[in-house]
């Protein structure tokens, strides 16, 4: 199905253009085989970058595109629907480039254009192994010596480790709580930085994900981003944003899997008619239709208010919160569609399904979400 855009300018449409014919030749294609063997698309991700699509919200005094938030989720919704790992992948390396280009030092920022223009992917590492909602109680730690932080603990849920060449690594650098923690720029390959085994997924088998473990990992003092102590403010800037680029992510994929179940119904035919003719399937339809229209609509909503300076995290909650479940229930529905054929790896739908569950815990979990909107409601 066609979507209809409204973009805030003629360059926004050429560039949704460019996306989708990007999308349909290095993407759709080519991720059946990536997903069966679990290996990750560096070479796309250079691709994309070349493209100038890594990094779209960023200045273009950075090397980045100067585009607005509501244009580069729009891009992300693109990549989605075609290959939900690859979009990720965009949405976490435009987390990671976050910190730098917002509290970072003059020599950091220098690597900007590099980071941007993809040559340097980047990953976030925030959770721990017995700490992933609770971000403010994490327990790896950096002890300054001299010039460098030495630093020790273990970061999970790493997505990117073993194949980013930057981290921003959360750490406690002072006391306990939100103001003990500080962010460290660490490049790939420092010693005492290693990545474990890769996790078995359930969906997004292209992308890795697994620990990073410090042991005594010597980093120098002027890799810290921002100053010390303002690490837990570093993070939840990045977030706020990072949540609408899985928000975005959602939306596509729901749109996939919306798109295909269509698809299947107008084909297939049961009791002489077209199943989508069929008025308790029609209304099943037309229902996933209206939630993924919504779940697009709240999502851009939410970037709008980024694009203009305003207050936008509680609303970046509700959209993360909104167009996760729409995926759910979306990639659900569409098996259903498809009956038995979506139960099967022929039809795209069940993986569809696989992936989106875990668009509901990454970010923050859904339930944090609530957590965010209901103390919001709660203040005002």
């Amino acid at each position: 199905m066609t979507v209809e855009r409204i973009l805030p300018s003629p360059e926004a449409y050429d560039l949704i253009e460019l996306t989708t014919e990007i999308a349909d030749r290095e993407l759709a294609g080519r991720v059946d085989d990536f997903e069966s063997r679990g290996e990750f698309p560096r070479e796309v991700l250079r691709t994309l970058g070349r493209a100038g699509l890594l990094g779209l919200p960023f200045a273009e005094a950075d090397g980045g595109g100067g585009q607005p938030y509501e244009v580069y989720l729009q891009v992300l919704e693109v990549l989605a629907s075609r290959w939900l790992a690859v979009a990720e992948a965009v949405s976490v390396h435009t987390l990671s480039c976050g910190p730098v280009a917002e509290f970072g030092s003059e020599r950091q920022r220098k690597a900007l254009p590099e980071m941007l223009g993809g040559d340097l992917l980047g990953a976030y590492c925030l959770s721990e192994p017995q700490g992933g909602s609770d971000a403010a109680a994490l327990t790896t730690r950096a002890v300054r010596d001299g010039a460098d932080y030495v630093v020790s603990g273990t970061k999970a849920w790493i997505t990117h480790a073993a194949v980013a060449d930057f981290y921003n690594v959360f750490c406690r650098t002072g006391g306990p709580g939100a103001g003990g923690i500080s962010c460290l720029l660490v490049p790939a390959g420092t010693p005492g930085m290693a990545a474990q085994p890769a996790e078995r997924t359930m969906g997004l088998r292209s992308s890795p994900v697994a620990q990073l473990v410090f042991d005594d990992a010597r980093v120098s003092t002027d890799q810290v981003v921002g100053e010390p102590g303002q690490g837990f403010t570093v993070a939840m800037s990045a977030l706020a944003g990072g949540r609408l680029g899985i928000a975005a992510c959602a939306v596509g994929l729901a749109q996939a899997a919306l798109d295909h179940a269509v698809g299947y119904a107008r084909e297939r035919e049961q009791f002489g008619r077209r199943i989508i003719d069929l008025q308790g399937l029609g209304f099943l339809l037309a229902d996933m239709a209206t939630q993924v229209s919504a779940a697009r609509a709240l999502t851009l909503a939410a970037a709008r208010l980024r694009d203009a300076g305003r207050p936008y995290a509680v609303e970046s909650a509700k959209a993360k919160l909104f167009a996760t479940d729409v995926a759910m229930r979306v990639t659900v529905d569409a098996v259903q569609v498809l009956g038995g054929y979506g139960y099967v790896s022929d039809h795209p739908v069940e993986r569809y399904l696989r992936e989106a569950k875990v668009l509901q815990i990454v970010e923050g979990t859904n339930q944090i979400q609530r957590v965010v909107i209901s103390r919001a409601l709660a203040r005002d």
